[in-house]
């Protein structure tokens, strides 16, 4: 009987312990969202990450928070990646897909080898090129949340890889619709170029409805098709950091290798039964909306704890390499959009 009392308050302290971070990550993001309802072109996610970044560098939270920042970082981000498949209808993901499925493709394998090269070329550090990579490649932050489980990167990388990838998706915001009208581009053409060149979901659909109502309407599918390539990508580098054996941060060349178990992100098959649920019907439509939101509030909760855990002074010291990786990706990725569309007759 006493070992079971002794539990139950180890268990309550862990968690008062947890909540004191939670708490804090709450008000970073009940501001952050704030801010992402007066300017929607940042957005509450960004917001979060660099409020809780200048939080923790003006303020210096005590060690008393890390156990809730960690695991409002982790485990409520993996949760709110669950929550937006409920978003997802399947059925009409794949007819759009199978209309821009070759271009789609095209894109992720230019993204993914110029983030390597210019990557290579620049020195920046490996876990940042991949989570640039994936970021510019697929949905931005969403994308970049998803993967960030799975490599274990430093806190300060993933604040960065978001804050690169949002830089972009302001300047495509403000240039995409011109250089559309300039160029010509139907307004399928103009939704699939910024369903595939433009990362986070809200850009792609402000760029596209300032170019055109069916633009947008075709954009915004197309980006949530493009979403869903973050299943096969999450399970393709769980598999790499398996066999590498890279799956903790600072784990050396001789480090014992995981295995797939330990690095599969389980959270993914979860997004997927979210997606499926979603797509048989069996969430009412009144919920969806309601749900998203909830979802996007988890997500926005935890990138503000991922700025609480980031380290100021190491992304000063990163300097300029990581924003001239996310510029050439970028551009590479909307360069090679549109070569593919006019290559297939799709412009």
């Amino acid at each position: 009987m006493d070992g079971s009392r002794r539990e139950r308050r180890s268990y309550r302290a862990r968690w008062a312990v947890i909540a004191r971070g939670i708490g804090l990550a709450g008000v970073v993001g009940a501001v952050a969202w704030g801010i992402g309802m007066a300017l929607p072109l940042v957005g509450a996610a960004v917001a979060a990450i660099v409020l809780g970044v200048l939080v923790r560098a003006l303020f210096a939270p005590g060690p008393a928070f890390d156990p809730g920042i960690r695991f409002t970082g982790r485990k409520l981000l993996q949760w709110s990646i669950v929550g937006l498949g409920l978003g997802l209808d399947l059925g009409e993901v794949a007819r759009t897909g199978l209309e821009s499925l070759g271009v789609m493709l095209g894109t992720l394998a230019v993204a993914f080898i110029a983030a390597w090269a210019l990557g290579r070329l620049l020195r920046v550090p490996g876990k940042l090129t991949m989570l640039v990579g994936v970021g510019t490649a697929i949905c931005g932050g969403s994308a970049i949340a998803a993967v960030a489980p799975i490599i274990r990167p430093r806190d300060h990388e993933t604040a960065f890889a978001i804050s690169t990838i949002f830089l972009f998706n302001l300047v495509a915001v403000l240039v995409f619709p011109p250089l559309g009208h300039w160029m010509g581009l139907s307004d399928a053409g103009f939704g699939l170029w910024a369903g595939t060149a433009i990362n986070d979901t809200s850009s792609v659909v402000a760029a596209g409805y300032a170019y055109s109502q069916p633009a947008g309407d075709y954009a915004t599918i197309v980006k949530l098709t493009r979403a869903t390539m973050i299943v096969p990508v999450c399970l393709a580098i769980a598999a790499l950091v398996a066999w590498r054996g890279d799956g903790n941060a600072g784990s050396g060349a001789g480090a014992a290798r995981p295995g797939l178990a330990k690095v599969f992100p389980w959270f993914v098959l979860w997004f997927l039964a979210a997606s499926a649920l979603r797509t048989a019907g069996w969430v009412p439509e009144a919920l969806l909306a309601p749900l998203h939101r909830a979802a996007v509030a988890l997500m926005v909760l935890a990138l503000a704890a991922i700025g609480l855990s980031a380290d100021l002074r190491r992304m000063r010291d990163a300097g300029a390499r990581p924003i001239l990786l996310g510029l050439g990706v970028w551009a590479a990725v909307a360069v090679g959009s549109l070569a593919l569309q006019f290559a297939g007759g799709q412009a």
